[in-house]
C-alpha cells in the first residue's frame, strides 16, 4: 500500500468502530447472572454474627447486593454513595463482606 493511503486507511478503520459503537446501547449491561437464581447460602451478619441472613430472608424483594471490603480503594471510594442511596430507602442495600476479618471491617464501617 502506499504511504499517503496508510492514514485514510486508519480513519475508515476508526470510523468504522465509531459506527458500530455509536449503534451499541449504553443501558444494556450484559451479564450471564440476568434471570439467574441467587446461590444458596448462609451467612453470619457482620453485626451480630449470631443471626443469619440466607436466600429465603430475600425472597420477593428487589434489592442491591454490594460486595467490599475494608482493603478495598474503590469499595472507599464508593461507600458515600451506596450510603446516600440506603439514606432514601429505594431500594434495601445489602452488603457482602469479602475476605476481610470481622474486626477490620466492622472498624472500617464504624468511620
Amino acid at each position: 500500500m502506499k504511504r499517503y493511503l496508510w492514514p485514510l486507511a486508519i480513519f475508515v478503520v476508526v470510523l468504522g468502530f465509531l459506527g458500530v459503537g455509536l449503534q451499541l446501547n449504553p443501558r444494556d449491561v450484559p451479564s450471564p447472572l440476568i434471570n439467574k437464581p441467587v446461590p444458596s447460602f448462609r451467612l453470619p451478619t457482620l453485626a451480630a454474627p449470631d443471626t443469619v441472613v440466607a436466600p429465603d430472608d430475600l425472597r420477593g424483594q428487589v434489592w442491591l447486593l454490594n460486595v467490599w471490603a475494608s482493603w478495598c480503594v474503590a469499595c472507599q471510594q464508593e461507600h458515600p454513595v451506596l450510603m446516600d442511596l440506603a439514606k432514601t430507602s429505594a431500594v434495601p442495600l445489602i452488603g457482602l463482606n469479602y475476605k476481610d476479618q470481622r474486626h477490620l471491617a466492622l472498624a472500617w464501617l464504624g468511620k
